[in-house]
C-alpha cells in the first residue's frame, strides 16, 4: 500500500523528470571542454581500429601464411584472399584485398590472425576521390604496415598483456 502511494507521488510530482533536470542543472554552467580537430589531437588508444595494414617479419617476409581465417571471420565479408603454394613448399597471398565500404571495422580478422599479420592502425583519416579507390590491395597493405611498422609494434606490445 505505502509503495503504490509513493508511486503515485512521484508520477504527481514528475520525480523522474525532476531528477533529469538536476542533472542538467549540474553539467550547465561545468566548463566546456572543445577540441579544435584539424589542429588539436585527442589522445588516441592503441586498441584503436582503423584502416587495416599487412605486417612483415624483421627478416622483411610477409607475415600472413594465407589461412584466410579473417576472410572466415569477417562479417561484413570484406576480405578477399587467394593464395598459391611457393617452390618451398610454403603458403602465400597472391591476392588480399579489403573492400573499405563493405569493412565495419570490428577487428575480428585481427583477433582471428595466428601471426598477427593484418592490423587495425590508428588511421582513421583517409578518403577516396575515384570509384574504385575503397578496394585496398595486398601491396597497398604492405605500404601501410612497413610505414608505421614501429607504431604497431609498439601497440602490440602494450596490448600483449590482454591478449
Amino acid at each position: 500500500m505505502l509503495k503504490a502511494i509513493k508511486r503515485q507521488l512521484n508520477t504527481f510530482f514528475l520525480y523522474e523528470l525532476l531528477k533529469g533536470l538536476m542533472v542538467t542543472g549540474r553539467h550547465l554552467f561545468a566548463r566546456k571542454f572543445t577540441i579544435q580537430y584539424p589542429e588539436e589531437k585527442t589522445p588516441m588508444s592503441p586498441r584503436f581500429r582503423g584502416l587495416h595494414a599487412l605486417r612483415r617479419y624483421p627478416n622483411g617476409e610477409e607475415r600472413c601464411i594465407a589461412c584466410k581465417l579473417c576472410e572466415a571471420v569477417c562479417p561484413a565479408a570484406a576480405i578477399t584472399i587467394e593464395s598459391e603454394v611457393r617452390a618451398d613448399g610454403t603458403r602465400r597471398t597472391t591476392r588480399y584485398d579489403i573492400d573499405l565500404f563493405k569493412c565495419i571495422y570490428c577487428g575480428f580478422c585481427e583477433e582471428s590472425c595466428p601471426v598477427d599479420s593484418i592490423v587495425e592502425t590508428r588511421l582513421f583519416e583517409f578518403h577516396f576521390e575515384n570509384r574504385g579507390e575503397n578496394v585496398i590491395h595486398k601491396d597497398q597493405l604492405l605500404a601501410i604496415g612497413d610505414k608505421y611498422e614501429k607504431q604497431l609494434a609498439e601497440d602490440r606490445a602494450t596490448d600483449a598483456k590482454y591478449r
